[in-house]
Order: C-alpha cells, then sequence, then structure tokens
C-alpha cells in the first residue's frame, strides 16, 4: 500500500515519427536552455518561465500518468496538457516585464492573470505527482489548502483571511514562488551539469573512470562505491552546493555503483549522502558557513576550524554502510585479470581529468557553477577529439542534447515542487504566523531540558529547510531558533553549527530532499525512495551536531586529552551504529545483537566515562550474542552439509 505514495508514471518512448518529433523538441530545448543560461542577457525570470513550460510540456508527452501507462502511444488528453502547457507559457513569457516591474499585493491581478496562474499551478502539481509522485504532491495541497482555509480553523493554528487574489500574488507573481530559485538552478547549473555528465558518459569518460576505480580498489568489497564517498566529498567542499555535486560526480559514481551490482536506490542514496556532506566539509563549507559567520560575528576561519573533525566523522559511517552492505551481498571485488594497467587505463581515457580539473579550477576562481559547468563540456569536447574511438559525432552530440532534456525532466517537476513548497513556507512565515508559532512550540513542549529542545530545533530547521537553498533554511533557523537556544545556555559556534548541519540536511531529508532529485535522473529510481535511504546512510549527520553541543572537544575546544578522548569515543559511537543500521558484521546480526550495537554506539556517542564503560559491557554482550547465534547456526547446518 505504502509503494502509492512512491509510484511515479512511466517513462514513455513514442515510436516512428511522433518519437523523432519529441527528441527534437528536447534537443531544441537543450540548445536554449544552454544559450539563455550561459550567454544570454535575458531576465531570469523569462528564462524560468520559458523552461518551465518547455519542462511542462516534455512532461505530459513523456511521462505517462501512473506507472501501468502505455509506454508507447501518448493519450489525447496528454496532448491537450502539453498544448495548455505551452499556451501559459506563451502567456507569462509575454508578461515577464510586467510581472518583473508590478508591486506585489498593491497592483491588482488581472482575469487573465488569474486564469493563467491557476491553470500553471495544475499543470505543474499534475506534473508534480508524475514526476515525484503522491506523497510530495500531498503535502504540497495540505500546505495550499492551510494558507486558504487556515483562517476557518480557531486556536494557535488559525490565521488571518488570505484570499485566492493574494495567494496567487505571492505564489506564481513573485520571486519567492514557482519562479523562484528552485527553478533557476534547474535552469541553470543543474541542467548544465546533467549535460557536462551526459557528455563525459558518451565520449566514454565513465569508462574511464570504472577502469581508474577498479583499478584502486577493485579487488577491495565495494571499491567504486567508496570512490564515490571520497571524490563526492571533496568535490562537495569545493563546490558547497549538494545538488552540483550529486550531477557532476554522479554522472560518473551511480551508473558505476550499478555496473558494480548495487541496487540503484543505495547508488544513488550514497551519492546524495557523500555529495551533501561535502557542504560541511572545510575549506569551503558552501555559502551558509560565511552566512553563519556575517551573524554570529565568529571568524570563518574558526567556524572551519571547528567544523573539520564533526565533518570527517561524518563520513565514517558512509564509508563503513558502503563496505558492509558490499560484503553482506557478496559484491565482491572485479577479477584482476578483467582489470586493465594502470598504464593502459591512463592511456585509454587519462585525458577526461582534464575537465574535471577545468571545473574544479573554474570554481575555485570564483567562476558561477553554470559558467564552470560551460567549461567543463567544453574540455570533453575537446578531449573527446584527441582519440578516433571517444571523438563526437554530429549525431552522438544531437543525442547528447535530447537525453539532456530527458534526463531533466524530473529534476524540473521536483524542482517546481521545491519553489511551490518555499511559496507555501513564505505564506506560512509572513502571513499565517506558522513558522513562529512552532518555534514557540520548543520551550512549551520541552521546557528548560536542553535535550528535548535541541531535537526539536532540529526538526524544526529540517521543516524549515523543505524545498529552500541551505542558506535560506541556515537563516530561517537562525532568527527562528537560535534565540531559543541561546535561552539554554548554547554557545554561538555550537549552537549554530547544530543549526547549519540541519539546514544542510534538508537537502537530503524527506520528503523536499533536492539532492535526491537530482540523483533520481541518473539513477532512474524514485526520488523519495533515494531520500529515504539516503538518511539511513547518512545517520551520523543527525547524531554528531548532539554530539559536539554537549562534548565541544569535538570543535577542538579543550584540551588535547579531551579532543582525542571525545573523538574517539564519537568514532566508536558511529561504527556501532552503522553496523546496527546495516545489521552485519561479517555476518548476519540477530535482532538482539542489533540493539546491543545500537544502545552501545549510543552510549559511546555520550563520551563520558561511565558511558563509555557500559557502552564497552553492551558491546561485549552484543559480539558474544552474534557469535552464539552464528555458531548456533553452523551447528544446525553441519548435518545437512554431510547428508
Amino acid at each position: 500500500m505504502i509503494s502509492i505514495f512512491f509510484d511515479t508514471g512511466v517513462r514513455r518512448s513514442p515510436p516512428g515519427v511522433i518519437g523523432h518529433a519529441v527528441k527534437a523538441v528536447a534537443a531544441g530545448t537543450a540548445v536554449w536552455t544552454v544559450y539563455a543560461a550561459a550567454f544570454s542577457r535575458a531576465d531570469s525570470l523569462t528564462l524560468i518561465m520559458t523552461f518551465l513550460s518547455l519542462m511542462l510540456v516534455l512532461t505530459f508527452v513523456l511521462i505517462g500518468p501512473s506507472a501501468n501507462s502505455d509506454r508507447e502511444r501518448i493519450p489525447f488528453y496528454d496532448w491537450v496538457l502539453a498544448f495548455l502547457a505551452a499556451i501559459t507559457g506563451i502567456y507569462f513569457v509575454s508578461q515577464a516585464e510586467a510581472i518583473a516591474q508590478r508591486i506585489t499585493l498593491l497592483d491588482p491581478l488581472s482575469t487573465y492573470d488569474v486564469g493563467f496562474a491557476s491553470l500553471i499551478l495544475v499543470l505543474t502539481i499534475e506534473a508534480m505527482r508524475r514526476t515525484v509522485g503522491i506523497g510530495l504532491t500531498a503535502i504540497v495541497l495540505v500546505f495550499l489548502a492551510y494558507n486558504l482555509f487556515g483562517d476557518r480553523l480557531g486556536g494557535v493554528f488559525g490565521h488571518g483571511l488570505i484570499t485566492y487574489q493574494h495567494f496567487l500574488d505571492i505564489t506564481v507573481f513573485t520571486t519567492d514562488g514557482l519562479f523562484g530559485v528552485p527553478l533557476r538552478v534547474a535552469a541553470t547549473y543543474a541542467f548544465l551539469f546533467v549535460l557536462f555528465g551526459t557528455t563525459l558518459s558518451y565520449a566514454g569518460g565513465s569508462i574511464f573512470f570504472f577502469n581508474l576505480a577498479a583499478y584502486l580498489t577493485g579487488r577491495s568489497p565495494g571499491g567504486p562505491a567508496k570512490i564515490a564517498v571520497i571524490s563526492s566529498g571533496l568535490y562537495g567542499t569545493i563546490s558547497g552546493s549538494p545538488t552540483s555535486d550529486v550531477v557532476t560526480t554522479g554522472a560518473v559514481t551511480i551508473p558505476m555503483m550499478k555496473k558494480m551490482g548495487y541496487r540503484a536506490t543505495f547508488a544513488g542514496a550514497v551519492e546524495v549522502a557523500a555529495s551533501t556532506g561535502g557542504s560541511l566539509l572545510p575549506p569551503v563549507m558552501g555559502a551558509a558557513a560565511f552566512i553563519m559567520s556575517e551573524y554570529t560575528g565568529i571568524d570563518y576561519v574558526d567556524i572551519a576550524f571547528a567544523a573539520l573533525i564533526p565533518a570527517l566523522l561524518y563520513y565514517i559511517p558512509i564509508y563503513l554502510q558502503v563496505h558492509l552492505r558490499a560484503k553482506r551481498n557478496k559484491l565482491a571485488g572485479v577479477d584482476r585479470s578483467e582489470i586493465p594497467s594502470l598504464g593502459e587505463t591512463l592511456r585509454e581515457g587519462g585525458l577526461f581529468i582534464v575537465p574535471l580539473v577545468a571545473i574544479t579550477w573554474a570554481l575555485v576562481e570564483g567562476y558561477t557553477p553554470t559558467y564552470a559547468a560551460v567549461y567543463g563540456v567544453i574540455a570533453v569536447l575537446i578531449v573527446s577529439t584527441v582519440r578516433a574511438k571517444t571523438r563526437l559525432s554530429p549525431k552522438k552530440i544531437y543525442d547528447i542534447l535530447a537525453e539532456t532534456s530527458l534526463r531533466t525532466v524530473p529534476v524540473a517537476g521536483a524542482c517546481a515542487a521545491v519553489a511551490l513548497q518555499a511559496a507555501m513556507w513564505t505564506l506560512g512565515i509572513t502571513m499565517t504566523g506558522l513558522a513562529s508559532k512552532f518555534s514557540a512550540l520548543v520551550f512549551l513542549l520541552s521546557g528548560t531540558d536542553l535535550f528535548s529542545s535541541l531535537a526539536i530545533a532540529a526538526l524544526l530547521t529540517t521543516l524549515l529547510g523543505m524545498g529552500m537553498p541551505t542558506p535560506s533554511a541556515y537563516i530561517l533557523a537562525a532568527v527562528l531558533i537560535s534565540p531559543v537556544m541561546r535561552a539554554l545556555g548554547v554557545e554561538d559556534l555550537p549552537g549554530h553549527l547544530f543549526l547549519l548541519y540541519f539546514a544542510v540536511m534538508s537537502a537530503l531529508t524527506p520528503p523536499v530532499a533536492v539532492a535526491a532529485y537530482a540523483a533520481s535522473a541518473i539513477a532512474d529510481e524514485n526520488p523519495l525512495k533515494i531520500a529515504a535511504q539516503s538518511v539511513k546512510i547518512a545517520i551520523g549527520a543527525f547524531l554528531i551536531p548532539f554530539c559536539f553541543v554537549y562534548n565541544q572537544g569535538l570543535l577542538l575546544q579543550g584540551s588535547v586529552v579531551e579532543i582525542v578522548l571525545t573523538t574517539a569515543s564519537t568514532i566508536m559511537g558511529l561504527v556501532m551504529v552503522a553496523v546496527a543500521v546495516e545489521g552485519y558484521w561479517n555476518r548476519h546480526l540477530p535482532a538482539l545483537s542489533r540493539i546491543s550495537f545500537l544502545a552501545s554506539g549510543i552510549l559511546f556517542l555520550a563520551a563520558g566515562y561511565l558511558t563509555v564503560a557500559i557502552a564497552v559491557a553492551i558491546l561485549i554482550l552484543g559480539v558474544l550474542i552474534a557469535k552464539f547465534a552464528g555458531g548456533a547456526q553452523e551447528t544446525t547446518a553441519e548435518p545437512e552439509a554431510g547428508e
């Protein structure tokens, strides 16, 4: 039954003339998007409106209304929806200048404005349902209903009247709504990074990186996935954006992991978890860390220095779960005889490192992600001409352009959902007061208990971050929640870093997990399934902030002995939790043993002398239970072997 919340529409492949026409439209969409994003001087509002219209047309043509839809035939009603999407796009683009110049809530909406705004909302919600499933769509509809009808509620959750015209004004006719940041991201560097990954794959770059990963860790269980963890983390600290990291490194690592035998959901989740953590890894850490420095007055160098150990610890459960999953599923390394030598690998494709260097150089030099992606694509095109087998013919380039648009369709649908969710939050904060009411509930629910207050603050920060870029999510949390933490005696450095962690984690937390949506296009898997799995893999990120609030040795505060002991205890705790989550350590662990490992891990994370002693005792108990259960299984199996 629960699968209905995750099911999306089936992707169609129309045959014959219609298929060629749709492919031509997709390729044309790619050409226009690249030009508009990187070279045109057109305003961003026109870009977003045109992009959304084109994506909606492709959505209704290429994505069926259900998982059981015909994979080839396009029904009449989908042609009608595609036509309405095109007409709506033409209207909004023609009115873009007037929309940009109007004064929100003062200039009245015309009858045409209300009609076309209502139409694009309905079309976007239906496209959202087809691309990301009913789960997120239902949440958006609930918030929509609350904004429109919440004035009829009594008590603390009631709010003042919001008319339908007011709702449309904020949701459609401002950059805080549908035509806002999420779709601008999809129409610019997200699209261009998908183009980069597609171009690299067609040129043979994915084969090179697979061979290189196979040589380096091919004989190790889960070798390519471990490369994904490391490379995504390192790239993420430069880009500072989980989404761009996913579409850049994920274009290589996700297919690589799938080829090695990992399921698409797990492969996408590993990439999402590793990429998201890059925003927490010094020296760059993303824009939110610079905002934190400005807001708190703490030097950025001090923030980066304090964040180093927690960021490194974040990757321990991810790396370990990848290893354990590989061992549990018997994903053995590649036979050495099947792995090309290092010299052969570098001769065949070593130049494909150049595009990644070009992107990294562009980001370090301060170029926007959009231009960094353009430089990466240009570098791939140049490198591909060196060898005949990697050279891209005009037909391949045409296929690349069409494929890029097709891969971006679900990303655009997800980003439209995110934009609507952001609009709901904007109304919730400015008109209904819902967010401030949530923050006031912290004291009501937790009183003066620090742990309960931290748990509620983490939940609120994640909720506030739904559909918002990390800097926006952090700003809201800092304004609304940090005063509560300060009143509880939490210092600014650990308190704001705590909020930053959960603002970053909103990028992978369901139901609005933008990084998972980006990965879904590459993994060809439902984004909510990827998001749910990525939370499991990134479990350390939800535990580490509590650890450094209570034990600031993790933030390099205190004596060397305190720092070393706290770090060692936290490492042990994260290892035990990861083992409990996977339920495997050289053998499948029985339920009681997993509970023991989990309890031991939590006590290790507390990092007190008494709790560590109890943790060791419980760990020994868990090991003995696992050994006894394993021995019993072997004893039972012996007679069968002899028969």
